[in-house]
Order: C-alpha cells, then sequence, then structure tokens
C-alpha cells in the first residue's frame, strides 16, 4: 500500500486522541452504574410496597404486578431464589389471613353438624333427656358425618421469585452499550495509531 496514502490516513486520525475515546468511555460506564443503582433503589421500593400491602391487607396483587413488570424489564432488579435459600417474595400475612379464613369456615361447618344431630336425636329419642340414649346418638351422627377439616392452603402459592434480564433498552442498558463501544474504539484507535506510526515511519 502506498506510503504517501497511509501518511494521510494517519493525519486524518491523529487528532481524534486516545483520552477523548477513554474519557467517553468512563462517563457512559459511570452512568451505566448509576442507572443500575437507580434499578435497583427502585426495585427496593417496590418490593416494600408489596410487604406493606401484605401487613395491610391492601392491593396486594397490583403491588406485586407492579414490581414484576419492573423487574423483568430493568438490569440489576433480580430477586431470585439464588440469593437465598427461600424466595425473596413471601405473602406471610395474606397467606395466614386466607388459612384463618379456612379454619374458621370449618369450625363454621363443624358446628352446624353438631347442631344438625342434635336436632335429629331429639326427633328420634324425644322422651330421652341428659345421659339417656341421646348422647351416644349424637356422637354417632357427627362421627357419621364427617367432622370438616380446614383446607391446608399450598404455601408455594404466595411465595415468590423475579429475575431480571442481562440486558434491557433502559438508560442502563443503552450506557452500557456505548460503554463497550467506546472502549473498543479506544482499543482499535490504539492499534490502528500503533499500527499506522510504524508503517509510514
Amino acid at each position: 500500500m502506498n506510503k504517501r496514502y497511509l501518511h494521510h490516513v494517519w493525519t486524518r486520525i491523529r487528532p481524534y486522541k486516545i483520552r477523548y475515546f477513554f474519557m467517553a468511555c468512563l462517563v457512559c460506564a459511570f452512568l451505566c452504574a448509576l442507572s443500575l443503582r437507580n434499578n435497583y433503589a427502585h426495585m427496593v421500593k417496590l418490593r416494600d410496597a408489596v410487604y406493606t400491602a401484605d401487613t395491610n391487607n391492601g392491593d396486594v396483587i397490583g403491588a406485586l404486578q407492579a414490581l414484576r413488570s419492573f423487574v423483568n424489564g430493568h438490569m440489576n432488579t433480580s430477586l431470585d431464589t439464588n440469593s437465598g435459600v427461600y424466595p425473596p417474595i413471601q405473602l406471610k400475612h395474606t397467606y395466614e389471613r386466607l388459612q384463618a379464613a379456612e379454619q374458621a369456615k370449618a369450625q363454621g361447618a363443624n358446628t352446624q353438624t353438631y347442631t344438625d344431630a342434635q336436632h335429629y336425636c331429639e326427633q328420634l329419642y324425644p322422651g330421652s333427656f341428659s345421659g339417656g340414649p341421646r348422647v351416644p346418638c349424637i356422637e354417632q351422627y357427627v362421627k357419621d358425618h364427617g367432622g370438616a377439616v380446614a383446607t391446608k392452603i399450598p404455601d408455594a402459592l404466595y411465595k415468590f421469585d423475579f429475575a431480571s434480564p442481562r440486558w434491557s433498552p433502559d438508560l442502563a442498558g443503552i450506557m452500557l452499550v456505548l460503554a463497550v463501544f467506546t472502549l473498543l474504539l479506544t482499543i482499535l484507535r490504539i492499534a490502528v495509531g500503533a499500527l499506522l506510526e510504524h508503517i509510514t515511519r
């Protein structure tokens, strides 16, 4: 290749100093780190909103959907079981309220069964009093009709984890791409500059 042409190319490239590319890379990397930190801080705020809704019997579903939507669309916001033994989001209070409601329902059903047994045995033994055949009749009726047992709600339905993407098209993601791009430009500028300077010497 013509040395004169290469020298012309070198004079065109030389004004683009390495430090400019390197500074641009540092700025992009700093903005990326700042955006990742903001992503994490916003995720924590949304996670706390889920805990508050769970504790106060608020809109848990809405808060959970807002958290999931944000985590799924932003880097550095993961809430997954890899970071601990248990799922990071556990709706403890919601689960306890539902389980208590099931127990109250079963207790109410048992009360009704006992009342039905009393009415049935009173009609069967109208002249009997306490200690007569009515007591065994009631016991047998309750046994035959079975007492209600509270349904055990699977607690896994109230435990959640969300994984964030490796890259997202938000400010953090764009700055990451620009940081990598300007770093590659810096390396390319150093390599091309060294090569042309050597050839045209």
